[in-house]
């Protein structure tokens, strides 16, 4: 395929170089924003007078004829094009002459690729954005479903303080409502419009870039036309905000795979979203939470890979752009990828809240609450925390649990204590008794529920 830039040259391009050049096997998921692009350029350039009418209309016309073909299979894309602007606008001209070639007028491919790939993220952006919602649903259901299960809440992995399942898995729910407003704060910034920066120090056609912006959605232009040719910050700011939301689902995948061992058996995963080994029968693995955790390094390395691509780039547009798309493409198809098994996965979950109950039974996980009930009865905290790490330090070499303890010999230790003492430490009160914002109370993960349920009603 001949190139549009090949009249400077007395050569053609070496094969191999040729090969290394082209973007169109990246860069062509996003025809329809091309088209869509040009179509807007076309009609701002006859409205302004650089263009006649009627061959704006033609461009237009053959345009979404284009667009049709494509979309219906009956146009397949050349990868012998070196990118989809050049495979657009070389059909364009192929099937209306001469009139196909104004369409470039007064704009260049550094400004349509920016264009471009602006339009395709925001659109992924609200996809991604509406997958993370529905996980977070799928969060609040399984908490309300399970809102009487009690287990051990951890610290350094290591059991601490009784807790509502439901109240931990909603800690997940939340860090999930900020992914969404961090996509939302990256899409605000994106969504300028760079078309009419041309090269890089703009044109001399009387162009209307407002008219081009509204026409395409946009807030607003790119203000300095080498910014708007030469940065892909928006590009970083996606992959980073992205690369949380991947750093969110690795957690909690981290915690299905503990959950599901024999070590743990708090949750049982479905069938359908575990394998088995090709050797010890007995195997049932959480591979598909691995693979989450796993492909969390994977968007990372897009993250990073975008910021060592741009960090010495000078001013303005340079080749070393064209490794944007790959990177933030694969971002964006791998968090995708990830939501869309993930929420079914977390969606039919199995609790064992019994096994839950009796890890927390035998984590001392209320000793807090043992020396707190012996303040309340006027012993100072320091007296009432030693008096409790000595009782469960006697618990764990005799096998007993604080629960158990007679009486009798709490009030060896100190008379202070009641027959209130077995109420106040149970699991059931030490964890009703949480009942500050936020806590662990079974009021209090009910105001949490109804935050997120209000939180999705708005956000629709």
């Amino acid at each position: 395929m001949s190139k549009l830039w090949e009249g400077r040259f007395s050569k053609a391009l070496d094969s191999h170089a040729d090969d290394f050049n082209s973007s169109i096997r990246i860069d062509s998921r996003m025809y329809k924003q091309d088209i869509t692009g040009s179509m807007a350029h076309a009609a701002m350039l006859a409205a302004q007078g650089i263009i006649a009418e009627q061959d704006a209309d033609a461009i237009i016309a053959e345009l979404d004829a284009i667009l049709q073909d494509i979309e219906s299979g009956s146009l397949p894309i050349d990868t012998a094009a070196e990118d989809i602007h050049m495979f657009v606008e070389t059909e364009l001209t192929k099937r209306i002459g001469d009139g196909g070639k104004k369409l470039h007028t007064a704009r260049s491919r550094n400004d349509q690729v920016a264009v471009d790939i602006r339009m395709y993220l925001r659109e992924q952006i609200t996809e991604i954005q509406q997958k993370i919602k529905k996980l977070v649903s799928v969060l609040a259901d399984l908490a309300q479903q399970n809102a009487d299960a009690i287990m051990p809440g951890y610290t350094h992995l290591q059991r601490a303080q009784p807790i509502l399942f439901s109240h931990h898995i909603l800690a997940y729910a939340m860090m999930l409502t900020r992914d969404v407003g961090r996509l939302e704060d990256a899409r605000i910034r994106m969504n300028r419009s760079p078309l009419g920066a041309c090269a890089l120090a703009g044109t001399t056609y009387p162009t209307d870039r407002h008219k081009t912006a509204k026409a395409l959605d946009f807030d607003g232009i790119c203000q300095n036309s080498i910014d708007a040719v030469s940065d892909r910050d928006f590009c970083v700011e996606l992959i980073s905000a992205l690369s949380i939301v991947m750093m969110h689902l690795s957690r909690f995948s981290e915690e299905l795979i503990l959950w599901c061992s024999w070590e743990f058996q708090f949750i049982e995963l479905d069938d359908s979203f575990t394998t088995g080994s090709s050797i010890m029968p007995q195997k049932k693995n959480a591979d598909i939470a691995e693979l989450v955790r796993g492909k969390t390094g994977r968007v990372y390395g897009d993250l990073m890979g975008t910021l060592t691509m741009l960090k010495g780039l000078p001013l303005a547009y340079n080749k070393d752009m064209q490794e944007d798309k790959e990177s933030v493409f694969d971002a964006v198809d791998t968090v995708k990828m990830c939501l869309d098994v993930f929420t079914p996965m977390v969606q039919t979950v199995k609790v064992k809240k019994e096994n839950m109950y009796r890890a927390a039974q035998k984590g001392f996980i209320n000793a807090t609450d043992l020396a707190d009930y012996l303040t309340k009865k006027g012993v100072p905290f320091r007296t009432a925390y030693k008096i409790s790490g000595q009782l469960v330090g006697w618990c764990i070499q005799n096998g007993t649990v604080l629960e158990e303890l007679p009486l009798s010999y709490l009030q060896q230790q100190h008379p202070a204590f009641g027959e209130d003492v077995y109420n106040e430490i149970s699991l059931e009160t030490c964890v009703a008794k949480r009942i500050s914002d936020g806590g662990t109370s079974p009021h209090s993960v009910a105001a949490q529920i109804q935050f997120l349920r209000e939180w999705l009603e708005g956000s629709k």
